[in-house]
């Protein structure tokens, strides 16, 4: 009797240790932001119009496609637009892939000629003013190349912001990246690896082509000789100056239009801030950030 008990407690051991705690998931859990149906869960604004008012039509889903639009427009007059992703991030990758279509819209800016990005650690949609043309943000520029003109994509724009790289800061308002030269009808992935105020790399198909750390409030947009609005910019200048040299470590996500239409098929992020307790069910090895409140056990 006393050797059956002991083989009965030594089975229930072995079986407990082979079975442990559930096991834990480490596959990274990307999150579609575009659901290839409709603009669900993000918010609009279009330079002179109020929030969510999407002016002719400048942002639609067609054949599982988000596209930038132009057909019913007959010109350009400065209708810059952003489309808001409603969640903020700190600690994240984007991924998205993009191509350009079709022809420039009349009176568009010569910039803006095969030329849209994603807004990086953006301010949020509601605290734009309506004639505002662009964010405050950290572009990550898509730009593409034809036979005339031969550009770089994964370019980064600092509207009221500045960075630091090799250790100093940098005031340029645009920075080129290492990246190849691609056509306009081509599909391009482009991704953006961002770790809160510390470093931000850009990457464009599989390639690390620009990085860049201490992203922060300022810049050539924000002195008092110089304010916003002499840019066009259209801004709250004296707001955004008292914040000067304010690191910045989160913010919002926003898909961008300046007048040559162009479209995603792809729009996914990869949160990298979340449960960091090896005990938890929701760990994941790929975290870099603790939110240990967001553990489940």
């Amino acid at each position: 009797m006393k050797y059956l008990l002991l083989i009965s407690v030594s089975v229930s051991i072995f079986f407990l240790s082979c079975t442990g705690p559930a096991k834990q998931d480490l596959s990274e859990e990307w999150v579609q932001l575009f659901n290839k149906k409709d603009l669900t869960g993000w918010d609009i604004k279009i330079t002179k119009h109020e929030l969510n008012d999407n002016f002719n039509n400048t942002f639609r889903v067609e054949d599982s496609i988000l596209k930038v639009d132009y057909s019913g427009y007959t010109k350009f007059d400065g209708e810059f637009g952003h489309l808001y992703y409603k969640e903020p991030f700190s600690y994240y990758k984007i991924r998205i892939e993009y191509r350009f279509t079709g022809k420039q819209l009349e009176g568009g800016p010569g910039y803006a000629y095969l030329n849209s990005g994603v807004m990086l650690h953006s301010q949020g949609a509601a605290t734009l003013g309506r004639d505002q043309s662009f964010p405050v943000s950290f572009e990550m520029q898509f730009l593409a190349s034809d036979t005339a003109r031969k550009r770089t994509t994964g370019n980064l724009c600092t509207p009221g912001t500045y960075v630091s790289m090799n250790g100093k800061p940098v005031f340029d308002h645009c920075i080129n990246s290492s990246s190849p030269n691609y056509p306009a009808d081509q599909w391009i992935t482009a991704e953006a690896v961002v770790y809160g105020d510390s470093v931000i790399h850009h990457i464009i198909e599989s390639d690390t082509v620009l990085t860049y750390n201490k992203p922060q409030i300022g810049g050539g947009f924000i002195n008092t000789t110089q304010p916003w609005i002499n840019f066009g910019f259209g801004a709250d200048s004296l707001n955004w100056i008292q914040k000067e040299n304010t690191v910045v470590s989160s913010g919002y996500i926003a898909l961008q239009a300046e007048s040559h239409p162009l479209e995603f098929r792809k729009v996914e992020l990869l949160n990298l801030e979340g449960c960091m307790d090896k005990k938890a069910l929701n760990y994941k090895s790929y975290f870099v950030k603790t939110d240990n409140s967001k553990c489940r056990y």
